[in-house]
Order: C-alpha cells, then structure tokens, then sequence
C-alpha cells in the first residue's frame, strides 16, 4: 500500500488481526491542524473511525471531487487515490479492514449484493457505525473470541457502509438520517454554493424534507448541525484557498461565503485552533511534493 504522510503522529504500536481474506489493523493516531496524507491500496479496504464522534478531517478522492467531512466510515476500491486532511488538532483511531477481492465479492453475495463499488463509499456518523467500530477495534486490540466474532463484524460493517439505499416511501425515519442519495446532493450542492448563503429551509427543501424533520436526520447522518457543517465545509474551502499564492484573506472571505475578512477569522480560529493568518505562515511551505510529503491535497 502506498501511503505517505504529513505531521501525523502514532500514539501507540500498529495492532492488527488476520481473518480469512482480509488483515484488520488499528491505528491510534495524533495530528496537527494540516496534517494530512495520501493512500492508495492494491486492495479494496474499508475504514471506520473508532471514538464518541469521527475526526474533522476533509477527505477527497479527485481534484475535482467535493470535500467529504464527517465521515465516520468509507469504503476505498482498489487503486482509487485518497488525500485526507485534518482541519484541526486532535487525536482519533480507526480500523482498517484490507480486503482481498475474491473474499469481499462472496461477502456481498452472501448478503444478496453482488454489486462492487468503483468509486469511494463514504458513510456519515450513527449509533450503529460507533457501535460496530467500537466493538471491532476492541477485538484487535485484545482479541477476547474467536475469528467468528471480528469477521461478523466486518460483514456488519460492509453492510452498514455498502447497503444498498431504498426507493420505498417518502418518510425519512429519524434513526436512519439521510438517504444516501439525499447526502450526495446536499453535499454537492453546498460544494458548489459556498459563497452564497446557505440555510437549513434551502437545504431541506432541496431533498424535500420539513426543516425540523431534516435537521435530525442530518444530524443523524452528518454527526453535526446543518450550520457547523457548512461552517466545517467553508473553513476546509478557506483552507486550500488561503494556500494558493496571490489570494488574499478577504478575497477568501468572500470566495467561502464569510461576510468579511473578521467573520472568517473567528471561524477559522474557532475549527483550526489559530487564525488564517498564523496557519497560512506555517503551512506555506508544506504542500510541496518532496520525497517524503504526500501529494498535495487537489
């Protein structure tokens, strides 16, 4: 696997757990704000954030692409490329499942899905997702049962993250937040709308939900409020921004949807633990491609 890092730290040896056609590891790990990598495997892996709430990291898979934050899980194909960045300090784990090809296609059929990804899976924050990392990091750290137990748990959590999303009603329930439809376009939209104000009514209507039955759904699936999500959304925009050469803080400001250069101060300070000013001064020189920093986030 190619993996290369930038001011990522582990806390604690690499532990990991061989099951039949897939290795589990879990990771114990500290950043700074910036601190980021790149990935990209031979192998499908599935990877899952253990701890009360996912790290604020923003994940991307093509330049193009949208950030993708408030990921509690994701599910990577063979060969796909992955940048993560953190967007502040902080400690967090997870479990990463490596799969061989030939055992993850009976997993699927087993449970009726014979339908393999090709791009990148990602899953926002629940109870089940917590849950299920929990009890899985906790069998590779102590292994207490037999291979039963972990690869029971692993076939959960590909259900959890690839499961198949339904056409059936219109009702949303609480407990299941967002389709996965619904999230892809609220997630899209706000991408492209940064700049613009962006309220929980225009979002609601967008996927045709009451504001109050689409705030808990939302948070259910997103782990954060309508508005600390795209405050999350704007600072991570700011954030690549603020590192392109020429562009000053109030053209940022404007170009990520902040009244002025003061509103995106506070709310950087506020997620990143510094103002854009003193970030921007210690990451300045840290996006080159050298030999040992990842490529830099597109």
């Amino acid at each position: 696997m190619e993996a290369r890092t930038r001011a990522l730290r582990t806390l604690a040896p690499l532990k990991f757990r061989p099951l039949a056609g897939a290795v589990a590891d879990l990771w114990q790990v500290a950043g700074e704000a910036g601190a980021g990598g790149f990935y990209r495997s031979p192998d499908p892996r599935l990877v899952v954030f253990t701890g009360p709430r996912p790290p604020q990291m923003a994940f991307r898979t093509a330049a193009q692409a949208p950030d993708r934050l408030g990921v509690r899980a994701m599910f990577v194909p063979a060969g796909v490329p992955l940048w993560a960045r953190l967007l502040k300090a902080e400690t967090f784990g997870h479990v990463d499942f490596h799969l061989d090809i030939r055992s993850l296609r009976r997993r699927l059929a087993v449970s009726g899905d014979s339908h393999l990804p090709q791009g990148a899976v990602f899953a926002g924050n629940g109870a089940d997702l917590e849950t299920l990392a929990g009890l899985a990091a906790a069998e590779v750290a102590r292994p207490a049962r037999g291979d039963m137990v972990l690869d029971g748990l692993l076939q959960a959590l590909l259900g959890a993250v690839l499961h198949p999303e339904t056409d059936a009603g219109e009702a949303v329930p609480q407990a299941a937040g967002l389709r996965p439809h619904q999230a892809r376009r609220l997630e899209h939209y706000v991408q492209t709308h940064l700049e613009d104000p962006l309220g929980v009514a225009e979002l609601a209507g967008l996927v045709g939900l009451s504001e109050s039955w689409f705030s808990r759904a939302f948070k259910q699936s997103f782990g954060l409020t309508p508005k600390r999500w795209i405050a999350q959304r704007r600072v991570a925009r700011a954030q690549q921004l603020i590192l392109e050469e020429g562009l000053s803080l109030a053209e940022v400001a404007l170009a990520t949807g902040f009244a002025d250069q003061a509103h995106l101060s506070r709310a950087f300070s506020q997620a990143v633990g510094m103002p854009p000013s003193r970030w921007r001064h210690i990451h300045a020189g840290s996006t080159g491609a050298g030999h040992d920093q990842p490529p830099p986030f597109p």
